[in-house]
């Protein structure tokens, strides 16, 4: 159970005096991101006990997978001042995978699919960050999966920030991207009798994420 509500708990970092409101746009139409958000300029960390990196995919053209990789390692780094100045670099353990059913795990991580045993992590490394509405943030970034990198464009909308009750600071993320696998090599598939593909070529990939301030170093 996730602790610490979204709806309950995350907000916008406070201001003494009063702010232009969040994306509003400058002369020439140009977005601009809000004051109040230089507040969280700095390092984060993905927590992985309240967030989840996931995919959903169709199956058999009448139903649909989701699952999640919960083993990985983040760094973040936000500017609330300048989106541009932002990066992010996320490496996951493809051998993680999890549907709920181990049959299908197995098979994902074996060689028809993520071949975690030769290709143990995929990443995902941001090259262009841009605020492009409000609260929304288009990030541009290589993802690599079995020896293959290619570029993804990851749309993420900005949640929240809240200091929790143990003295962390959170921020929340929610991202979304969708993806051919068959880019990226993972083209195996069976064929259905009516002809279809049993497992669709379109991967929707879900970040769901809520990070925590990296402390600086003394």
């Amino acid at each position: 159970m996730n602790l610490f509500s979204r709806s309950s708990l995350l907000r916008r970092p406070e201001t003494t005096v009063e702010e232009p409101s969040a994306g509003f746009a400058a002369a020439g139409g140009a977005v601009l991101p809000d004051p109040a958000l230089a507040a969280l300029t700095g390092e984060w960390m993905i927590d992985p006990a309240h967030s989840r990196i996931g995919f959903s995919v169709r199956h058999a053209m009448v139903t649909t997978v989701r699952g999640s990789f919960p083993q990985y390692e983040s760094r973040l780094y936000f500017d609330g001042r300048d989106p541009a100045r932002s990066h992010a670099r996320i490496s996951v353990s493809t051998a993680s995978v999890d549907t709920g059913v181990e049959q299908r795990d197995a098979h994902l991580t074996g060689r028809d699919f993520l071949d975690s045993a030769r290709h143990p992590r995929m990443t995902f490394a941001s090259s262009a960050v841009q605020l492009i509405g409000k609260d929304v943030y288009r990030m541009t970034g290589d993802l690599t999966i079995r020896s293959t990198n290619r570029p993804v464009v990851l749309d993420l909308t900005y949640i929240g920030y809240v200091t929790d009750p143990f003295g962390y600071e959170r921020v929340g993320f929610d991202g979304t991207t969708t993806i051919n696998r068959s880019d990226w090599g993972l083209t195996y598939n069976a064929r259905l009798a009516e002809g279809g593909a049993m497992v669709s070529e379109r991967l929707r990939l879900q970040f769901d994420i809520a990070a925590i301030r990296t402390p600086s170093p003394a």
